[in-house]
């Protein structure tokens, strides 16, 4: 079910139901979740398809107080599972049912407002041992980055960190003629599944410094973007540091910092 909305929110409405359902069709359970936090479901265009997923329990949480009343008006059997707050606010254990001190396995998938979605992305990186699945269409800028490899233009500081701890993948390409009000740039969804790593190797803070700091100036070398930090003799004599940031791995950047912190 799905009725038109009647007042744009200051959102990209997908109308294209057929896309809606190709992006809920893209959770597979992985990592033994059965609860689903949709953000940002606007009028509901996907909420219908994975309410109609009777293997998880379906949850939103929206800021909008107008998309709020809509969804409790038209999706009845979201009843008790709309929560009225804000994603980059909310805290981490009141996630996916607002109940303290939850530590239960979750799925993120959301059509995600451009302007926030790579806040979004570091958000459940921070609670990456919840989250096992995500499932989201971003500008396709962004979501061509998280999804790039070393030695692509686009791969940088999301890319590197987002991989160290997921396996991800660029699922599809969506055109600006599918929304209303049709955005004025393509629009693409990946999909984020957590990998078996506990543990990077190495000093996780230390590591997302070396990162950020690569990146900063991509056009230097490691060894001119690193001076900052003060690389040790280790570090310095490393074939790493004679290679930009885009060029490293997820494993390079993990030895690299081994070599930073002299482990």
């Amino acid at each position: 079910m799905y009725v038109k909305p009647k007042k744009e929110l200051g959102q990209h409405f997908l109308k294209d139901l057929s896309i809606a359902q190709r992006i809920a069709d893209l959770l597979t359970g992985h990592g033994g979740y059965n609860k689903i936090l949709e953000i940002g479901p606007g009028m509901g265009v996907l909420t219908q398809f994975l309410l109609e997923k009777n293997q998880f329990d379906t949850y939103v949480i929206e800021i909008d107080r107008e998309s709020v009343d809509y969804l409790k008006q038209h999706f009845p059997a979201l009843d008790g599972n709309i929560l009225p707050a804000d994603f980059l606010n909310i805290r981490p254990d009141l996630l996916p049912t607002k109940q303290p001190g939850n530590t239960e396995p979750f799925a993120v998938i959301g059509n995600f407002p451009y302007n926030i979605s790579t806040q979004i992305l570091f958000k459940v990186l921070d609670m990456r041992d919840r989250v096992p699945e995500v499932v989201g269409m971003f500008q396709r800028e962004v979501a061509q980055r998280v999804a790039s490899g070393p030695g692509n233009k686009d791969y940088g500081i999301l890319s590197v960190l987002l991989q160290a701890w997921y396996d991800i993948k660029y699922e599809f390409t969506v055109p600006p003629d599918v929304f209303n009000p049709p955005p004025k740039v393509h629009s693409g969804v990946i999909s984020l599944r957590r990998n078996n790593k506990t543990d990077l190797g190495c000093d996780e803070r230390k590591f997302v410094q070396v990162v950020k700091h690569g990146f900063n100036q991509r056009r230097k070398t490691l060894r001119n973007a690193l001076k900052p930090l003060n690389p040790p003799e280790a570090a310095l004599s490393s074939p790493f540091m004679d290679k930009r940031a885009e060029q490293l791995s997820v494993a390079d950047f993990v030895d690299l910092t081994r070599l930073m912190t002299n482990e």
